[in-house]
């Protein structure tokens, strides 16, 4: 279970996915399989959890990295590379942008 705490020093990770209902589940299984056969197994992962909405037309995903290099790293591997290929064809637009925590309740 990842975790969110003020104290975190690492590197945390939201990246939001827009796409059509046609696609949600095909997307959605290619998340997972990146996250069970690829991403976990980088150095630096800590942790990620993915959401869907009810309507089917995003996913979130957030994650956690123990530094910003290793979140970096990841995306440079050719696997990776050639997953986000895939990925980007099931959706509109995904964005991952890089956050600090400032608080948590």
């Amino acid at each position: 279970m990842t975790e969110i705490t003020k104290d975190f020093n690492g590197q945390t990770v939201i990246c939001t996915f827009e796409m059509t209902p046609a696609t949600a589940s095909e997307l959605m299984e290619a998340l997972q399989d990146a996250y069970e056969h690829c991403i976990r197994h980088q150095p630096g992962f800590l942790g990620a959890g993915l959401h869907m909405n009810d309507a089917q037309t995003r996913i979130a995903n957030y994650s956690k990295w123990e530094k910003r290099g290793d979140y970096q790293a990841m995306l440079r591997t050719p696997e990776m590379i050639e997953r986000n290929r895939k990925i980007n064809q099931l959706c509109r637009s995904f964005e991952p942008v890089m956050y600090d925590v400032m608080d948590n309740f």
